[in-house]
């Protein structure tokens, strides 16, 4: 794709069809991951942009922006996730990786299924490459689980209220709409509201140096970063969204 081409679909107009089509058939099936890419595709290509220049307006984001660091490449060096500090945010992601068996390179693979814009070089294409990798990370932070419906959704809303993504707030409210339609299902609609809540009070993720947070204490991590104990999450028993 040439430059050109990738520079006027990163600018293209949210498509919204496109995006209740795949929120759909997310809602009806969770592990359907490539469509949360096609929504993000559809939907977060200006939110990108604006985090992108956010990220030249902070004091690292500059440096940040010119070694482009692709952390798919750096996440997927075992080597590396096995040499991060006990107790690290890194100790913590290379134990969530054991436990749910996912790779930064498998999150990587299902966004390229239908997705050549990502893959782009471009700016704009890798700042939405890096709030892809980081989401993972993102998991082990706030403590909502990956492998749990619930969990995800409630760093969906957390994320919006991080990027300003319409995206993130599409799926975030289907899920608490299903919520409030299952029988009991109301804590789980306050548990989604807690995460947008959090994510507006904690600091702005994504201008962070990945490297230098992986090997930062996770407790320390989460006091400099305003990140709250997930509590409305934690004392809900999921109940399958």
């Amino acid at each position: 794709m040439s430059t050109l081409t990738a520079s006027n679909t990163i600018a293209a107009s949210n498509d919204w069809r496109t995006a209740l089509r795949s929120v759909r058939r997310l809602l009806a099936d969770a592990s359907d991951t490539a469509q949360v890419f096609r929504i993000m595709r559809a939907l977060n290509t200006k939110s990108n942009r604006a985090g992108y220049d956010r990220l030249l307006s902070t004091p690292e984001g500059g440096r940040l922006a010119y070694e482009r660091v692709e952390l798919a490449e750096r996440l997927a060096d075992r080597a590396y996730i096995d040499s991060l500090p006990a107790k690290s945010v890194g100790a913590a992601y290379r134990q969530f990786l054991g436990r749910t068996g996912f790779t930064a390179n498998g999150l990587a693979e299902v966004s390229r299924s239908d997705d050549l814009v990502l893959d782009a070089a471009h700016p704009y294409a890798w700042f939405g490459r890096r709030t892809r990798d980081i989401h993972d990370i993102w998991h082990v932070l706030t403590g909502y689980r990956a492998d749990d419906p619930l969990g995800e959704a409630c760093l969906v809303a957390f994320s919006f209220a991080q990027t300003r993504g319409p995206g993130w707030a599409l799926i975030a409210i289907g899920a608490a709409i299903k919520a409030w339609r299952t029988p009991g299902g109301k804590p789980a609609v306050r548990a989604i509201l807690e995460g947008y809540r959090h994510g507006r009070r904690a600091a702005w993720l994504q201008g962070e140096d990945y490297e230098l947070l992986l090997a930062e204490p996770l407790e320390h991590a989460r006091a400099r970063l305003r990140i709250s104990p997930a509590h409305a999450y934690r004392a809900f028993t999921p109940i399958g969204l």
